[in-house]
């Protein structure tokens, strides 16, 4: 669908490449007010649906047709080599989905130049960055992660240029009418997390975030979790780097009693180091919660499995977990691709986010020629707003951001997608707690609980 990625040369120039349900937290429908009991499930034909979608070019031609028209310009950038929260599958990702594309006739007919950009966790480089974006007319930023929305987000809005599928780390990309998030960012997995540990029977829970401002945000959400159940919250501040996070985990911990609980929001890296000094401090009693891109599957894997202390974490996820078959067209690409030694981890939330943003990205492009309308950024603008929903075959409830979709949120209006999955290391295994979505809308606008 998409062209191949940028040469060698185009890429230097674009920058750094390199237990049961709880009745009381599902609405009736994503994106409407809470309600009944209900969840959306992926179902086998979504799950076959995604990967026959792929498999067909959007002009319908051979799998190695040539493609016509000019070319487009996408971008997707993600930190790499910093040490901390580094994605760097999230560009390899896009760069193989580019290739995939375009071998299959491209979007429309047109070749696509994906582009990618290491924003290296810093302000600067998520600014120049988006400035690359532009001076390269790229028609969208495509399911890149920045903790650094502000310093992006304003350069795209000049621009015209859409940012779809962040990673929803920060404020900007829930407020800026030129975004278009697929999932609830770390708002919604952290309200989440806080409504599995109610159901847990938690009378404490302390979390540990990073002691930044997108750490700082995190609070008031699992505060509107956890107050309905008068369920006392403690703040953990945390280095985002750091070998030895004993200091960290003892405070998390406290007393280590039946009831504590600690649920984790650092990253990958520094929550592996994190999960080291709290198995070195012998906890028995505290339950151990995280959200997903703190903890996946492979941190699972590294801490020991079934025998590490992730053993029965709960998990709070956007998406199904990565055993489930709606990922099996993400599979079969990454096994397709060849990146350049680069390891890109299906499992990773990032890698998924923005497969999800590449799926959206080629069914506004299909809807655009289908009605002979140009694939530019403007068009694509209109049709993520017009409030027609996209259906994603099962990654996620369908998605729509019209005005009647928005969050009744000052601070997240962009936030559309409220629904989250509950899972649980299980046998070594991250697996669903619960089966479906659950809707956590009233938490994030601190309604009352449904």
């Amino acid at each position: 669908m998409f062209r191949q990625s940028a040469s060698p040369e185009d890429q230097q120039s674009a920058g750094d490449q390199q237990p049961p349900r709880r009745r009381d937290d599902a609405a009736s429908r994503p994106g409407g007010r809470s309600g009944g009991r209900r969840t959306v499930v992926g179902t086998a034909m979504a799950a076959a649906l995604l990967p026959a979608l792929f498999a067909t070019s959007a002009c319908g031609g051979p799998a190695d047709a040539s493609t016509g028209g000019a070319e487009l310009t996408v971008m997707t950038w993600a930190p790499s080599g910093t040490g901390s929260t580094d994605r760097p599958g999230m560009t390899a990702l896009a760069e193989a989905i580019g290739r995939d594309i375009n071998s299959k006739g491209g979007l429309g007919g047109h070749k696509v130049r994906v582009l990618t950009c290491n924003e290296h966790n810093e302000a600067p480089g998520a600014a120049k960055c988006a400035q690359q974006a532009v001076d390269a007319k790229a028609i969208a930023v495509v399911g890149s992660y920045s903790q650094f929305g502000e310093s992006f987000m304003t350069t795209l809005e000049r621009a015209g240029i859409p940012y779809l599928g962040g990673y929803g780390l920060s404020g900007a990309e829930f407020t800026s009418p030129l975004s278009y998030p697929v999932a609830g960012g770390m708002p919604s997995l952290i309200a989440g997390s806080g409504r599995q540990l109610v159901d847990a029977g938690c009378r404490s829970v302390s979390l540990v975030r990073p002691d930044t401002p997108a750490g700082d945000s995190l609070l008031g959400y699992l505060a509107n979790a956890l107050k309905p159940a008068g369920v006392k919250l403690v703040d953990v501040k945390a280095p985002e780097k750091s070998s030895n996070y004993t200091e960290v985990a003892r405070k998390a911990i406290g007393k280590d009693e039946s009831g504590n609980c600690v649920t984790v929001a650092l990253g990958t890296e520094p929550t592996g180091n994190l999960l080291d000094s709290y198995r070195r401090l012998g906890s028995r009693n505290t339950r151990l919660a995280s959200v997903i891109g703190s903890v996946q599957q492979s941190v699972v894997d590294s801490t020991g499995g079934d025998s590490g202390p992730l053993s029965g974490a709960y998990v709070a996820g956007w998406y199904p977990p990565e055993s489930s078959g709606v990922w099996d067209a993400l599979r079969s690409v990454v096994r397709g691709s060849t990146a350049d030694g680069r390891t890109i981890d299906v499992a990773d939330s990032g890698v998924q986010t923005t497969w999800v943003a590449y799926e959206v990205l080629r069914q506004v492009g299909e809807r655009l020629t289908a009605a002979g309308r140009p694939l530019n950024a403007k068009a694509l603008t209109a049709v993520l707003d017009s409030g027609d929903p996209i259906d994603t075959a099962g990654l996620t409830p369908p998605l729509a951001w019209g005005a009647t979709n928005m969050l009744a949120s000052a601070e997240s209006p962009r936030l559309v997608n409220t629904w989250v999955t509950y899972q649980q290391a299980s046998s070594g295994r991250l697996t669903l707690q619960q089966p479906g979505f659950v809707d956590v809308r009233w938490v994030l606008t601190g309604g009352r609980k449904p």
